[in-house]
């Protein structure tokens, strides 16, 4: 019987990973390698000593050749106190304790260093989820756990606060990938090891029939007239710094000494009770 708390078999997930290295088809990886080196690029500061926590090492250290590779595992191999910037590489939706990996991280920072991770939010492949719901209901009169349970924003905004960050920010980009097929998108699912590696999968094969269907479904709800079909992903990045006293501190409620009313230089005016 697995532990309640355990939903990734992360032997199986290590597999996905092993047949994924070397076939360099990581674009949703790229995407948000993309983004977090523009959001690094706005920030005034030379960030030293870098660690970059991934399950998948080859995009991550191409993008950053001077940082150094932890493994995604449950303990992180983080010195406490050392890095300056850490960054989570599209592992922590399939961290089995995220908030635990959050507060590692933290611990692991410099006093004013600076942590950003990236995970798929949870309107990820939502169109494949319907199509795979519907169809086993409709052919087997029940379904089967396929999809790890994607956190919401703002599920991963209260995470973050509650790993002791300081300026805590958590915001999401949606990207409407176009597909030549259902089947392709199982394939780069699959290139990118994003596969099922739920605890309590199915662990013999898809019954017959079953793909088939889900492929017309998918063809018939979300093709274009081009005959590409869309698959939604939603990155969440997360952002947040190790606490430190020159950090600003938002302002005590009650504290301020100007009127929004005068600053706007406005008529005040009173909602009845």
């Amino acid at each position: 019987m697995s532990h309640p708390n355990i939903l990734v078999d992360h032997k199986a997930l290590e597999m996905n990973r092993n047949r994924a290295i070397g076939r360099d088809e990581y674009f949703l990886h790229e995407l948000a390698i993309a983004e977090i080196k523009d959001r690094l690029s706005s920030i005034n500061r030379d960030f030293q000593s870098i660690a970059i926590v991934s399950g998948l090492s080859t995009p991550w250290g191409k993008a950053f050749p001077k940082a150094t590779i932890i493994q995604d595992k449950e303990n992180l191999n983080l010195a406490d106190g050392k890095y300056d910037l850490i960054i989570h590489g599209m592992a922590l939706h399939w961290a089995n304790d995220p908030v635990g990996q959050l507060i590692q991280a933290r611990l692991a920072l410099k006093n004013d260093g600076l942590m950003i991770a990236v995970c798929l939010g949870g309107t990820t492949l939502n169109e494949l989820r319907n199509v795979f719901i519907e169809a086993e209901t409709k052919l087997f009169g029940g379904i089967h756990p396929r999809f790890m349970p994607l956190a919401e924003i703002r599920d991963l905004g209260s995470l973050i606060q509650r790993a002791g960050f300081a300026l805590p920010v958590a915001d999401s980009i949606i990207t409407e990938c176009l597909y030549n097929g259902f089947y392709k998108i199982l394939h780069d699912l699959r290139a990118m090891a994003e596969t099922n590696v739920l605890i309590n999968r199915t662990k013999y094969f898809a019954r017959r029939g079953l793909f088939e269907y889900a492929s017309e479904l998918y063809e018939k709800q979300y093709s274009r007239p081009d005959k590409m079909v869309i698959a939604t992903y939603e990155h969440i990045y997360l952002t947040g710094w190790a606490p430190d006293p020159s950090q600003q501190k938002p302002l005590r409620p009650g504290s301020a000494q100007v009127r929004w009313a005068d600053a706007l230089r406005s008529k005040e005016s009173y909602l009845p009770d």
